[in-house]
């Protein structure tokens, strides 16, 4: 058995204005101004890392709703943070690796080496058509994001750099400069051929949010995979959650009907293509649908002493690293590290000692 690692707390930057689908306005203006301001208060209340999600169109307020640039967001943000690891999603079928390994590298640059990227194939057939990506069987998507790694990686340690795949080729490409340090894959998937593609690739794997003991099996049978293949392990397992810490468990709970109240609407119109598209593992409920991510099933819901040993029990079976949902993002985000980091550090001495 894996002796549990440091819990690393992440959150995802909040391009769409929030992640709840039956509130409306969430006090979480869609401006880099206010982003910047939660990674500043991130890394004074001693976040690790922070996750930008890429989608072209806002998958929480609906269509016509406002959404920022992934990756300008991402940039943005290594010119003004100092520590924070910057967590990029990027999905192949939107960008050419080429042009991707470069932009990666120069952010590299900007950031001292503190980019990293979560390589997503793709689910949302709307968002493809309206901004012409590519969008192909879910197999063959994985197919696809297997070459494009390769030639990312390529591109980044090899000079020039030659390639003959189905999907990409080059007879000799230059990169420089070349990143710092060579950023971290992180990537998740369900289905049996994300699992086998992001076993070949990744070097962290990231799911959504989970009850304890969907997450063992999940763990488990991940590590299962890349000891078969004879790779390294995984250096990271990440889960998504959405926190909600109050000082009594009413309070949450009261909170907990407030956010769930399902009201449907446009926003919810990406929901048949999440549902179909992904292949998931997990059924996924409309009302379970008013949080991103699934993020309910980790039930990281009551008072700062029980959230902080909901933590460290999934850190007993190797959650390693948290990507943390808030609403209102700044302020909450604010109440989670004064209140629950700190507990979270101390039972982990009390575990280790």
């Amino acid at each position: 058995m894996t002796s549990p690692q440091r819990v690393r707390f992440g959150y995802w930057t909040p391009i769409f204005g929030g992640w709840l689908r039956n509130v409306d306005d969430e006090h979480t203006p869609v401006s880099f101004a206010h982003v910047a301001e939660i990674a500043r208060a991130a890394e004074e209340g001693g976040f690790d890392l922070t996750l930008i999600p890429e989608l072209n169109l806002n998958d929480i307020k609906g269509v016509e709703a406002p959404s920022l640039d992934a990756w300008a967001v991402t940039a943005g943000l290594a010119a003004v943070t100092s520590k924070l690891e910057l967590l990029a999603a990027v999905r192949p079928g939107f960008h050419n690796p080429f042009h991707t390994a470069k932009q990666a590298a120069t952010i590299d640059e900007i950031s001292g080496g503190r980019f990293t990227l979560n390589v997503v194939s793709a689910w949302w057939a709307e968002e493809a058509k309206q901004y012409d990506g590519l969008f192909s069987a879910h197999d063959d998507r994985y197919a696809r994001t297997i070459e494009w790694v390769e030639v990312l990686r390529g591109l980044w340690t090899q000079t020039p750099f030659a390639y003959e795949g189905e999907y990409y080729r080059t007879e000799g490409t230059y990169l420089e400069p070349k990143p710092r340090v060579i950023p971290r894959l992180y990537a998740g998937g369900e289905s049996e051929a994300g699992r086998t593609a992001i076993t070949r690739f990744a070097d962290a794997y990231l799911t959504h949010g989970g009850t304890l003991d969907e997450l063992e099996v999940k763990v488990a049978d991940m590590r299962r995979r890349r000891a078969e293949a004879g790779a390294e392990p995984f250096e990271a397992f990440g889960m998504a959650a959405y926190a909600i810490v109050r000082d009594t468990e009413e309070e949450a709970q009261a909170e907990i009907d407030r956010i769930t109240d399902v009201r449907g609407g446009a926003a919810y119109g990406s929901y048949q293509d999440f549902v179909s598209k992904s292949k998931l593992d997990t059924a996924v409920d409309l009302k379970e649908y008013s949080v991103s991510n699934r993020g309910l099933r980790p039930n990281l819901v009551g008072t700062p002493d029980q959230v902080a040993e909901r933590i460290v029990a999934f850190a007993n079976v190797g959650v390693s690293t948290l990507l943390l949902q808030f609403s209102p993002h700044l302020p909450e985000l604010q109440r989670f590290a004064a209140e629950v980091i700190p507990r979270v550090r101390r039972l982990e001495a009390l575990r280790d000692a």
